[in-house]
Protein backbone atom coordinates (compact mmCIF):
# COMPACT_ATOMS: atom_id res chain seq x y z
CA UNK A 1 0.00 0.00 0.00
CA UNK A 2 1.30 3.46 -0.80
CA UNK A 3 1.39 6.10 1.88
CA UNK A 4 0.97 9.83 1.40
CA UNK A 5 1.88 12.09 4.25
CA UNK A 6 -0.96 14.58 4.58
CA UNK A 7 -1.60 17.14 7.23
CA UNK A 8 -4.85 18.40 8.76
CA UNK A 9 -7.09 15.84 7.10
CA UNK A 10 -10.45 15.64 8.80
CA UNK A 11 -13.52 13.55 8.28
CA UNK A 12 -14.75 16.19 5.85
CA UNK A 13 -12.12 15.05 3.37
CA UNK A 14 -13.59 11.58 3.27
CA UNK A 15 -17.19 11.37 4.38
CA UNK A 16 -19.28 14.39 5.17
CA UNK A 17 -20.37 15.52 1.77
CA UNK A 18 -23.84 14.49 2.89
CA UNK A 19 -25.99 16.68 5.11
CA UNK A 20 -26.81 14.89 8.36
CA UNK A 21 -28.14 17.43 10.80
CA UNK A 22 -28.75 15.15 13.76
CA UNK A 23 -26.29 13.35 16.00
CA UNK A 24 -24.88 10.29 14.29
CA UNK A 25 -23.12 7.01 14.99
CA UNK A 26 -19.98 6.16 13.01
CA UNK A 27 -19.28 2.47 12.42
CA UNK A 28 -15.81 1.37 11.28
CA UNK A 29 -13.98 -1.82 10.36
CA UNK A 30 -10.33 -2.37 11.44
CA UNK A 31 -8.89 -0.79 8.28
CA UNK A 32 -11.04 2.34 8.37
CA UNK A 33 -10.42 2.69 12.10
CA UNK A 34 -6.71 2.87 11.37
CA UNK A 35 -7.33 5.20 8.46
CA UNK A 36 -9.36 7.73 10.42
CA UNK A 37 -7.21 7.56 13.54
CA UNK A 38 -4.27 8.67 11.42
CA UNK A 39 -5.92 11.95 10.47
CA UNK A 40 -8.81 12.63 12.88
CA UNK A 41 -9.34 13.02 16.59
CA UNK A 42 -12.55 12.34 18.49
CA UNK A 43 -13.02 16.09 18.89
CA UNK A 44 -13.03 16.43 15.07
CA UNK A 45 -15.76 13.81 14.84
CA UNK A 46 -17.84 15.39 17.60
CA UNK A 47 -17.62 18.72 15.80
CA UNK A 48 -19.40 16.97 12.93
CA UNK A 49 -22.13 15.66 15.30
CA UNK A 50 -20.69 12.14 15.44
CA UNK A 51 -21.15 11.22 19.07
CA UNK A 52 -20.46 7.47 19.05
CA UNK A 53 -17.82 5.43 17.18
CA UNK A 54 -18.44 1.68 17.03
CA UNK A 55 -16.66 -1.43 15.75
CA UNK A 56 -18.52 -3.09 12.87
CA UNK A 57 -17.65 -6.58 14.11
CA UNK A 58 -18.50 -6.16 17.78
CA UNK A 59 -21.87 -6.63 19.42
CA UNK A 60 -23.75 -3.32 19.56
CA UNK A 61 -26.97 -2.21 21.20
CA UNK A 62 -29.72 -0.88 18.88
CA UNK A 63 -30.23 2.91 18.80
CA UNK A 64 -33.33 3.19 16.66
CA UNK A 65 -33.65 6.95 16.84
CA UNK A 66 -30.15 7.56 15.38
CA UNK A 67 -28.72 7.38 11.88
CA UNK A 68 -25.46 5.49 11.26
CA UNK A 69 -22.57 6.21 8.93
CA UNK A 70 -20.87 2.99 7.82
CA UNK A 71 -17.32 3.60 6.65
CA UNK A 72 -15.91 0.23 5.59
CA UNK A 73 -14.01 -1.79 3.01
CA UNK A 74 -16.10 -3.53 0.29
CA UNK A 75 -15.47 -7.11 1.40
CA UNK A 76 -17.97 -9.95 1.92
CA UNK A 77 -17.27 -10.02 5.66
CA UNK A 78 -18.01 -6.30 6.07
CA UNK A 79 -21.15 -6.51 3.96
CA UNK A 80 -22.46 -9.49 5.94
CA UNK A 81 -21.87 -7.59 9.19
CA UNK A 82 -23.77 -4.63 7.75
CA UNK A 83 -26.68 -6.79 6.64
CA UNK A 84 -26.84 -8.32 10.12
CA UNK A 85 -27.56 -4.83 11.51
CA UNK A 86 -30.73 -4.40 9.44
CA UNK A 87 -32.16 -7.68 8.15
CA UNK A 88 -33.91 -9.20 11.17
CA UNK A 89 -34.23 -6.28 13.53
CA UNK A 90 -32.86 -2.87 12.46
CA UNK A 91 -30.34 -1.36 14.83
CA UNK A 92 -30.53 2.19 13.44
CA UNK A 93 -32.98 4.56 11.80
CA UNK A 94 -31.03 4.71 8.52
CA UNK A 95 -27.64 3.88 7.01
CA UNK A 96 -25.24 6.11 5.11
CA UNK A 97 -22.77 3.70 3.50
CA UNK A 98 -19.30 4.76 2.37
CA UNK A 99 -16.88 2.24 0.91
CA UNK A 100 -13.13 2.83 0.69
CA UNK A 101 -13.00 1.42 -2.84
CA UNK A 102 -15.09 0.02 -5.68
CA UNK A 103 -17.82 -2.31 -4.41
CA UNK A 104 -18.27 -5.46 -6.55
CA UNK A 105 -21.67 -5.74 -8.19
CA UNK A 106 -22.63 -8.92 -6.32
CA UNK A 107 -22.10 -7.23 -2.94
CA UNK A 108 -23.91 -4.07 -4.06
CA UNK A 109 -26.91 -6.06 -5.31
CA UNK A 110 -27.00 -8.11 -2.12
CA UNK A 111 -27.20 -4.95 0.01
CA UNK A 112 -29.78 -3.36 -2.28
CA UNK A 113 -32.09 -6.37 -2.33
CA UNK A 114 -31.87 -7.30 1.35
CA UNK A 115 -31.97 -3.94 3.10
CA UNK A 116 -32.10 -1.23 0.45
CA UNK A 117 -34.95 0.61 2.17
CA UNK A 118 -32.65 1.57 5.04
CA UNK A 119 -29.78 2.89 2.87
CA UNK A 120 -29.96 6.67 2.38
CA UNK A 121 -26.50 7.11 0.81
CA UNK A 122 -24.28 4.59 -0.97
CA UNK A 123 -20.93 5.96 -2.09
CA UNK A 124 -17.51 4.62 -3.12
CA UNK A 125 -14.97 7.24 -2.09
CA UNK A 126 -11.77 5.60 -3.33
CA UNK A 127 -9.30 5.70 -0.47
CA UNK A 128 -6.90 2.86 -1.28
CA UNK A 129 -3.99 4.71 0.29
CA UNK A 130 -3.04 5.35 3.90
CA UNK A 131 -2.61 9.06 4.75
CA UNK A 132 -0.21 8.77 7.64
CA UNK A 133 3.38 8.29 8.62
CA UNK A 134 2.92 4.57 8.45
CA UNK A 135 4.47 1.13 8.72
CA UNK A 136 7.20 0.03 6.38
CA UNK A 137 6.39 -2.36 3.55
CA UNK A 138 9.28 -3.16 1.20
CA UNK A 139 7.48 -5.61 -1.11
CA UNK A 140 7.06 -3.08 -3.92
CA UNK A 141 10.75 -2.13 -3.60
CA UNK A 142 11.86 -5.70 -4.33
CA UNK A 143 9.30 -6.09 -7.09
CA UNK A 144 10.43 -2.94 -8.90
CA UNK A 145 14.18 -3.15 -8.39
CA UNK A 146 15.10 -6.82 -8.14
CA UNK A 147 16.60 -8.18 -11.39
CA UNK A 148 14.68 -11.40 -10.67
CA UNK A 149 11.28 -9.74 -10.33
CA UNK A 150 8.42 -11.20 -12.34
CA UNK A 151 5.79 -8.61 -11.46
CA UNK A 152 7.40 -5.20 -11.90
CA UNK A 153 4.77 -3.88 -14.31
CA UNK A 154 1.84 -5.13 -12.25
CA UNK A 155 3.34 -3.41 -9.20
CA UNK A 156 3.75 -0.13 -11.09
CA UNK A 157 0.15 -0.50 -12.31
CA UNK A 158 -1.05 -0.89 -8.72
CA UNK A 159 0.98 2.12 -7.57
CA UNK A 160 -0.50 4.14 -10.44
CA UNK A 161 -4.04 3.15 -9.43
CA UNK A 162 -3.37 4.25 -5.87
CA UNK A 163 -1.85 7.59 -6.93
CA UNK A 164 -4.94 8.24 -9.05
CA UNK A 165 -7.08 7.38 -6.03
CA UNK A 166 -5.17 9.95 -3.97
CA UNK A 167 -5.69 12.61 -6.66
CA UNK A 168 -9.40 11.78 -6.91
CA UNK A 169 -9.79 11.98 -3.13
CA UNK A 170 -8.19 15.43 -3.18
CA UNK A 171 -10.37 16.33 -6.20
CA UNK A 172 -7.24 17.13 -8.19
CA UNK A 173 -6.46 16.49 -11.86
CA UNK A 174 -2.79 17.44 -11.85
CA UNK A 175 -0.28 17.99 -14.59
CA UNK A 176 2.20 15.09 -14.55
CA UNK A 177 5.99 15.35 -14.78
CA UNK A 178 8.84 12.96 -14.05
CA UNK A 179 12.59 13.17 -13.42
CA UNK A 180 14.37 12.13 -16.59
CA UNK A 181 17.44 9.97 -15.96
CA UNK A 182 19.22 7.85 -18.58
CA UNK A 183 19.70 5.00 -16.10
CA UNK A 184 16.30 5.22 -14.37
CA UNK A 185 13.22 4.33 -16.43
CA UNK A 186 10.67 3.56 -13.73
CA UNK A 187 9.70 7.18 -13.12
CA UNK A 188 8.78 7.66 -16.77
CA UNK A 189 6.84 4.38 -16.87
CA UNK A 190 4.88 5.18 -13.71
CA UNK A 191 4.21 8.75 -14.85
CA UNK A 192 2.80 7.48 -18.16
CA UNK A 193 0.56 5.01 -16.35
CA UNK A 194 -0.70 7.66 -13.91
CA UNK A 195 -1.34 10.22 -16.64
CA UNK A 196 -3.30 7.69 -18.70
CA UNK A 197 -5.32 6.46 -15.72
CA UNK A 198 -6.09 10.03 -14.60
CA UNK A 199 -7.46 10.86 -18.05
CA UNK A 200 -9.66 7.75 -18.02
CA UNK A 201 -10.80 8.39 -14.45
CA UNK A 202 -12.02 11.90 -15.18
CA UNK A 203 -13.62 10.84 -18.48
CA UNK A 204 -15.66 8.28 -16.53
CA UNK A 205 -16.51 10.65 -13.68
CA UNK A 206 -20.07 10.69 -12.35
CA UNK A 207 -20.65 14.24 -13.54
CA UNK A 208 -21.65 14.70 -17.15
CA UNK A 209 -19.04 17.40 -17.62
CA UNK A 210 -15.45 16.36 -18.32
CA UNK A 211 -13.09 17.65 -15.61
CA UNK A 212 -10.24 19.89 -16.72
CA UNK A 213 -6.78 20.09 -15.22
CA UNK A 214 -6.62 21.66 -11.76
CA UNK A 215 -3.95 23.92 -10.27
CA UNK A 216 -1.83 20.99 -9.12
CA UNK A 217 1.36 19.31 -10.22
CA UNK A 218 2.37 15.69 -9.72
CA UNK A 219 6.10 14.93 -9.86
CA UNK A 220 7.38 11.35 -9.97
CA UNK A 221 10.97 10.53 -9.10
CA UNK A 222 13.02 7.44 -8.25
CA UNK A 223 14.93 6.72 -5.05
CA UNK A 224 18.24 6.70 -6.93
CA UNK A 225 17.68 10.40 -7.68
CA UNK A 226 19.07 11.13 -4.19
CA UNK A 227 20.90 8.17 -2.62
CA UNK A 228 22.58 10.37 0.00
CA UNK A 229 19.61 11.42 2.13
CA UNK A 230 18.52 7.91 3.21
CA UNK A 231 22.09 6.98 4.25
CA UNK A 232 23.21 10.00 6.29
CA UNK A 233 22.79 10.19 10.06
CA UNK A 234 20.02 12.77 10.30
CA UNK A 235 19.82 14.85 13.49
CA UNK A 236 16.20 15.99 13.42
CA UNK A 237 14.26 14.32 16.24
CA UNK A 238 11.98 11.96 14.32
CA UNK A 239 14.55 10.81 11.76
CA UNK A 240 17.20 10.36 14.44
CA UNK A 241 14.89 8.38 16.72
CA UNK A 242 13.76 5.97 14.00
CA UNK A 243 17.35 5.51 12.85
CA UNK A 244 19.01 4.90 16.23
CA UNK A 245 16.26 3.58 18.54
CA UNK A 246 14.37 0.32 18.13
CA UNK A 247 10.92 1.75 17.40
CA UNK A 248 8.51 -0.87 16.06
CA UNK A 249 5.06 -0.01 14.69
CA UNK A 250 5.54 3.58 15.89
CA UNK A 251 5.85 2.28 19.47
CA UNK A 252 8.71 3.38 21.72
CA UNK A 253 9.38 0.98 24.58
CA UNK A 254 11.54 2.05 27.51
CA UNK A 255 12.34 1.42 31.16
CA UNK A 256 11.94 3.87 34.01
CA UNK A 257 14.50 4.27 36.79
CA UNK A 258 12.44 1.98 39.04
CA UNK A 259 12.77 -0.80 36.45
CA UNK A 260 9.17 -0.67 35.27
CA UNK A 261 8.59 -0.95 31.53
CA UNK A 262 6.52 1.54 29.58
CA UNK A 263 5.57 2.09 25.98
CA UNK A 264 4.26 5.05 24.04
CA UNK A 265 2.82 5.54 20.58
CA UNK A 266 4.51 8.24 18.50
CA UNK A 267 1.48 9.49 16.60
CA UNK A 268 -0.45 12.64 15.78
CA UNK A 269 -2.26 12.29 19.11
CA UNK A 270 0.99 13.09 20.95
CA UNK A 271 1.03 16.87 20.66
CA UNK A 272 4.56 17.21 22.02
CA UNK A 273 5.77 14.73 19.40
CA UNK A 274 4.01 16.68 16.65
CA UNK A 275 5.59 19.89 17.91
CA UNK A 276 9.12 18.52 18.21
CA UNK A 277 9.54 15.80 15.61
CA UNK A 278 10.96 17.99 12.83
CA UNK A 279 13.24 20.04 15.09
CA UNK A 280 16.97 19.50 15.45
CA UNK A 281 17.90 17.30 18.42
CA UNK A 282 19.75 20.24 20.01
CA UNK A 283 16.54 22.28 20.09
CA UNK A 284 14.52 19.29 21.28
CA UNK A 285 16.91 18.67 24.18
CA UNK A 286 16.72 22.30 25.28
CA UNK A 287 12.93 22.39 25.01
CA UNK A 288 12.41 19.19 26.99
CA UNK A 289 14.98 20.16 29.62
CA UNK A 290 13.25 23.51 30.23
CA UNK A 291 9.87 21.79 30.36
CA UNK A 292 11.09 19.27 32.92
CA UNK A 293 12.62 21.97 35.14
CA UNK A 294 9.46 24.05 35.04
CA UNK A 295 7.28 21.10 35.98
CA UNK A 296 9.51 20.07 38.87
CA UNK A 297 9.25 23.55 40.36
CA UNK A 298 5.49 23.70 40.02
CA UNK A 299 3.64 20.94 41.93
CA UNK A 300 0.54 21.39 39.83
CA UNK A 301 2.52 20.23 36.81
CA UNK A 302 3.89 17.03 38.33
CA UNK A 303 1.13 14.92 36.87
CA UNK A 304 1.90 16.34 33.44
CA UNK A 305 5.58 15.56 33.98
CA UNK A 306 4.70 11.86 33.86
CA UNK A 307 3.09 12.43 30.49
CA UNK A 308 6.30 14.01 29.18
CA UNK A 309 8.52 11.19 30.42
CA UNK A 310 8.34 9.56 27.01
CA UNK A 311 10.17 12.39 25.31
CA UNK A 312 12.57 12.96 28.17
CA UNK A 313 13.60 9.33 27.75
CA UNK A 314 13.57 9.26 23.94
CA UNK A 315 15.59 12.45 23.58
CA UNK A 316 18.06 11.23 26.21
CA UNK A 317 18.57 7.94 24.34
CA UNK A 318 19.12 9.82 21.08
CA UNK A 319 21.70 12.07 22.75
CA UNK A 320 23.52 9.06 24.22
CA UNK A 321 23.95 7.64 20.73
CA UNK A 322 25.05 11.04 19.51
CA UNK A 323 27.71 11.37 22.20
CA UNK A 324 28.97 7.80 21.81
CA UNK A 325 29.43 7.56 18.05
CA UNK A 326 27.15 9.63 15.90
CA UNK A 327 28.78 13.02 16.49
CA UNK A 328 32.11 11.88 15.05
CA UNK A 329 30.44 10.03 12.20
CA UNK A 330 28.37 13.07 11.27
CA UNK A 331 31.39 15.27 10.57
CA UNK A 332 32.80 12.81 8.02
CA UNK A 333 29.38 12.10 6.54
CA UNK A 334 28.52 15.77 6.11
CA UNK A 335 31.88 16.56 4.50
CA UNK A 336 31.42 13.69 2.03
CA UNK A 337 27.80 14.54 1.26
CA UNK A 338 28.21 18.30 0.90
CA UNK A 339 31.69 18.19 -0.68
CA UNK A 340 33.09 20.78 1.69
CA UNK A 341 33.86 21.08 5.38
CA UNK A 342 32.12 23.25 7.98
CA UNK A 343 34.34 26.21 7.04
CA UNK A 344 33.39 25.92 3.39
CA UNK A 345 36.73 24.48 2.25
CA UNK A 346 36.31 21.99 -0.61
CA UNK A 347 37.01 18.33 0.19
CA UNK A 348 39.89 17.53 -2.16
CA UNK A 349 40.51 13.95 -1.06
CA UNK A 350 37.34 12.05 -0.12
CA UNK A 351 39.32 8.96 0.83
CA UNK A 352 41.18 10.93 3.49
CA UNK A 353 37.78 11.89 4.95
CA UNK A 354 36.58 8.28 4.89
CA UNK A 355 39.70 6.57 6.30
CA UNK A 356 39.26 7.56 10.00
CA UNK A 357 35.77 6.01 9.92
CA UNK A 358 37.11 2.73 8.57
CA UNK A 359 39.87 2.61 11.20
CA UNK A 360 37.53 3.29 14.13
CA UNK A 361 35.52 0.40 15.71
CA UNK A 362 32.14 1.64 14.45
CA UNK A 363 29.40 -0.86 13.64
CA UNK A 364 29.44 -2.60 10.26
CA UNK A 365 26.31 -0.74 9.17
CA UNK A 366 27.86 2.63 10.04
CA UNK A 367 30.97 1.77 8.04
CA UNK A 368 28.86 0.63 5.07
CA UNK A 369 26.99 3.94 5.20
CA UNK A 370 30.25 5.89 5.19
CA UNK A 371 31.67 3.83 2.29
CA UNK A 372 28.50 4.46 0.27
CA UNK A 373 28.69 8.19 0.92
CA UNK A 374 32.29 8.13 -0.28
CA UNK A 375 31.28 6.29 -3.48
CA UNK A 376 28.37 8.69 -4.08
CA UNK A 377 30.69 11.66 -3.55
CA UNK A 378 33.05 10.50 -6.31
CA UNK A 379 30.28 9.21 -8.61
CA UNK A 380 31.46 5.63 -8.43
CA UNK A 381 34.81 3.97 -7.87
CA UNK A 382 36.99 1.31 -9.51
CA UNK A 383 36.73 -2.43 -8.94
CA UNK A 384 40.12 -2.45 -7.29
CA UNK A 385 39.29 0.35 -4.88
CA UNK A 386 35.88 -1.13 -4.04
CA UNK A 387 37.45 -4.49 -3.18
CA UNK A 388 39.80 -2.77 -0.75
CA UNK A 389 36.91 -0.92 0.87
CA UNK A 390 34.89 -4.12 1.21
CA UNK A 391 37.88 -5.80 2.88
CA UNK A 392 38.23 -2.87 5.30
CA UNK A 393 34.58 -3.19 6.34
CA UNK A 394 34.86 -7.01 6.37
CA UNK A 395 31.80 -7.67 4.24
CA UNK A 396 33.44 -9.86 1.60
CA UNK A 397 30.45 -12.22 1.74
CA UNK A 398 27.91 -9.39 1.86
CA UNK A 399 29.14 -7.05 -0.85
CA UNK A 400 25.55 -6.80 -2.12
CA UNK A 401 25.04 -4.04 0.47
CA UNK A 402 27.08 -1.89 -1.91
CA UNK A 403 26.96 -3.51 -5.36
CA UNK A 404 23.16 -3.73 -5.55
CA UNK A 405 22.78 0.05 -5.62
CA UNK A 406 23.35 -0.30 -9.35
CA UNK A 407 19.81 -1.73 -9.56
CA UNK A 408 18.56 1.71 -8.50
CA UNK A 409 20.58 3.38 -11.25
CA UNK A 410 23.24 4.66 -8.85
CA UNK A 411 26.80 4.35 -10.25
CA UNK A 412 28.99 2.16 -8.04
CA UNK A 413 31.69 0.85 -10.41
CA UNK A 414 33.15 3.26 -12.95
CA UNK A 415 36.22 3.43 -15.11
CA UNK A 416 38.82 6.16 -14.65
CA UNK A 417 37.48 7.90 -17.76
CA UNK A 418 33.89 7.99 -16.45
CA UNK A 419 32.48 11.46 -15.85
CA UNK A 420 29.12 12.33 -14.36
CA UNK A 421 27.96 15.88 -13.75
CA UNK A 422 26.50 16.45 -10.29
CA UNK A 423 23.25 18.42 -10.16
CA UNK A 424 23.52 22.07 -9.22
CA UNK A 425 22.30 22.60 -5.67
CA UNK A 426 20.71 25.66 -4.10
CA UNK A 427 23.02 27.74 -1.96
CA UNK A 428 21.86 27.23 1.63
CA UNK A 429 24.96 28.49 3.41
CA UNK A 430 22.94 31.30 4.99
CA UNK A 431 20.39 28.81 6.33
CA UNK A 432 22.86 26.50 8.07
CA UNK A 433 22.55 26.54 11.84
CA UNK A 434 24.40 23.34 12.73
CA UNK A 435 27.74 22.19 11.33
CA UNK A 436 26.68 18.55 11.58
CA UNK A 437 23.42 19.14 9.67
CA UNK A 438 24.57 20.97 6.55
CA UNK A 439 23.10 18.53 4.04
CA UNK A 440 19.62 19.28 2.69
CA UNK A 441 17.71 16.54 0.85
CA UNK A 442 17.68 17.11 -2.90
CA UNK A 443 13.89 16.85 -2.89
CA UNK A 444 13.66 20.19 -1.06
CA UNK A 445 15.38 21.89 -4.00
CA UNK A 446 12.83 20.21 -6.26
CA UNK A 447 9.92 21.40 -4.11
CA UNK A 448 11.13 25.00 -4.09
CA UNK A 449 11.98 25.00 -7.81
CA UNK A 450 8.56 23.55 -8.65
CA UNK A 451 6.76 26.11 -6.51
CA UNK A 452 8.74 28.92 -8.16
CA UNK A 453 8.19 27.40 -11.63
CA UNK A 454 11.92 26.88 -12.14
CA UNK A 455 12.09 23.16 -12.94
CA UNK A 456 14.02 22.54 -16.16
CA UNK A 457 11.61 20.98 -18.69
CA UNK A 458 14.47 18.91 -20.16
CA UNK A 459 15.15 17.31 -16.78
CA UNK A 460 11.47 17.25 -15.77
CA UNK A 461 9.45 16.58 -18.94
CA UNK A 462 5.70 17.18 -18.96
CA UNK A 463 3.44 14.28 -19.81
CA UNK A 464 0.54 16.65 -19.32
CA UNK A 465 0.48 20.22 -18.10
CA UNK A 466 -1.60 21.97 -15.50
CA UNK A 467 -2.74 25.52 -16.40
CA UNK A 468 0.07 27.39 -18.14
CA UNK A 469 0.44 30.00 -15.43
CA UNK A 470 1.13 27.46 -12.70
CA UNK A 471 3.67 28.82 -10.28
CA UNK A 472 2.31 27.70 -6.94
CA UNK A 473 -0.42 30.38 -7.17
CA UNK A 474 2.04 33.19 -6.75
CA UNK A 475 4.18 31.34 -4.22
CA UNK A 476 7.46 32.89 -3.17
CA UNK A 477 10.70 31.26 -2.21
CA UNK A 478 10.38 28.79 0.63
CA UNK A 479 13.27 30.57 2.31
CA UNK A 480 11.32 33.81 2.70
CA UNK A 481 9.23 34.43 5.78
CA UNK A 482 5.46 34.87 5.73
CA UNK A 483 3.07 36.25 8.26
CA UNK A 484 0.28 33.72 8.70
CA UNK A 485 -3.17 34.89 7.73
CA UNK A 486 -6.62 33.56 8.50
CA UNK A 487 -6.79 32.16 5.00
CA UNK A 488 -3.72 30.04 5.72
CA UNK A 489 -5.83 27.94 8.05
CA UNK A 490 -7.96 26.82 5.11
CA UNK A 491 -5.50 26.42 2.27
CA UNK A 492 -7.01 27.49 -1.05
CA UNK A 493 -3.86 27.59 -3.18
CA UNK A 494 -2.44 24.92 -5.41
CA UNK A 495 -0.95 21.56 -4.50
CA UNK A 496 2.38 20.03 -5.34
CA UNK A 497 2.28 16.23 -5.08
CA UNK A 498 5.54 14.29 -5.19
CA UNK A 499 5.78 10.51 -5.37
CA UNK A 500 9.13 8.79 -4.74
CA UNK A 501 9.45 5.27 -6.16
CA UNK A 502 11.38 3.08 -3.72
CA UNK A 503 10.67 4.72 -0.37
CA UNK A 504 10.89 8.10 1.32
CA UNK A 505 12.88 9.28 4.33
CA UNK A 506 11.73 11.16 7.42
CA UNK A 507 14.00 14.05 6.45
CA UNK A 508 12.25 14.30 3.06
CA UNK A 509 8.88 14.27 4.78
CA UNK A 510 10.12 17.09 6.98
CA UNK A 511 10.97 19.09 3.86
CA UNK A 512 7.34 18.94 2.73
CA UNK A 513 6.25 20.41 6.07
CA UNK A 514 8.91 23.13 5.89
CA UNK A 515 8.10 24.23 2.34
CA UNK A 516 4.35 24.19 3.01
CA UNK A 517 4.90 26.35 6.10
CA UNK A 518 7.10 28.80 4.21
CA UNK A 519 4.94 28.97 1.08
CA UNK A 520 1.42 29.46 2.33
CA UNK A 521 -0.18 29.43 -1.11
CA UNK A 522 0.99 25.95 -2.06
CA UNK A 523 0.60 22.71 -0.11
CA UNK A 524 3.31 20.11 -0.67
CA UNK A 525 2.26 16.47 -0.33
CA UNK A 526 4.86 13.70 -0.51
CA UNK A 527 4.25 10.00 -0.88
CA UNK A 528 5.89 6.67 -1.51
CA UNK A 529 5.41 2.94 -1.16
CA UNK A 530 6.98 3.04 2.31
CA UNK A 531 9.07 5.02 4.79
CA UNK A 532 12.79 4.29 4.86
CA UNK A 533 15.25 4.09 7.67
CA UNK A 534 18.94 3.64 6.79
CA UNK A 535 19.03 0.09 8.14
CA UNK A 536 15.81 -1.01 6.44
CA UNK A 537 17.02 0.40 3.12
CA UNK A 538 20.39 -1.34 3.36
CA UNK A 539 18.66 -4.63 4.15
CA UNK A 540 16.31 -4.17 1.19
CA UNK A 541 19.23 -3.31 -1.11
CA UNK A 542 21.13 -6.42 -0.03
CA UNK A 543 18.06 -8.62 -0.60
CA UNK A 544 17.63 -7.51 -4.22
CA UNK A 545 20.03 -10.17 -5.51
CA UNK A 546 18.12 -13.06 -3.92
CA UNK A 547 16.95 -15.37 -6.66
CA UNK A 548 13.87 -16.75 -4.93
CA UNK A 549 11.23 -14.06 -4.90
CA UNK A 550 7.79 -14.87 -3.67
CA UNK A 551 5.08 -13.21 -5.69
CA UNK A 552 3.07 -10.76 -3.65
CA UNK A 553 0.19 -8.38 -3.88
CA UNK A 554 0.33 -4.84 -2.55
CA UNK A 555 -2.34 -4.63 0.11
CA UNK A 556 -5.02 -2.20 -1.00
CA UNK A 557 -7.59 -2.79 1.69
CA UNK A 558 -8.30 -4.98 4.64
CA UNK A 559 -9.80 -8.38 4.01
CA UNK A 560 -10.71 -8.75 7.66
Amino acid sequence: MIQFYLRNLTLLDFLLKTKIKTCTILILDPFTTKLLSSCCKMSDLMAEKITIVEDLFKKREPVLEMKAIYFMTPTPKCVEAFLGDFEKKPKYKAAYVYFTDYCPDDLFNKMKSRCGKFIRVFKEINISFLPQEAQVSSSSFRSIYSPHSQDKMSTLETLADQIVTLCATLDEYPGVRYKKESNMENAKTLAELVDDKLAKHYELDDSAKKKGKTQAQLLIVERGFDPVSPILHELSYQAMAYDLIDIQDDTFRYKLKDGSEKQALLTEDDMLWVKLRHKHIAEVSITISKLAQMMKKMPSFRKQLNEKTTHLQLAEECMQHFSNNVEKLCKAEQDLAVGSDADGAKVKDSMRTLLPVLLHPYSTYDKIRAVLLYIFSVNGTTDENLNKLIQHVKIEDEREFILNWKELGVPIITSSSFFSRKPTRRDRSQEEKYNLSRWTPVIKDVMEDAVENKLDTKEWPHLSESPAAWNGSGAVSARQKHKPSAQDERRTGSRLIIFVIGGITYSEMRCAYEVTQAVKSCEVIVGSSHILTPTSLLDDIKALSKTSMESFTIEERSTA
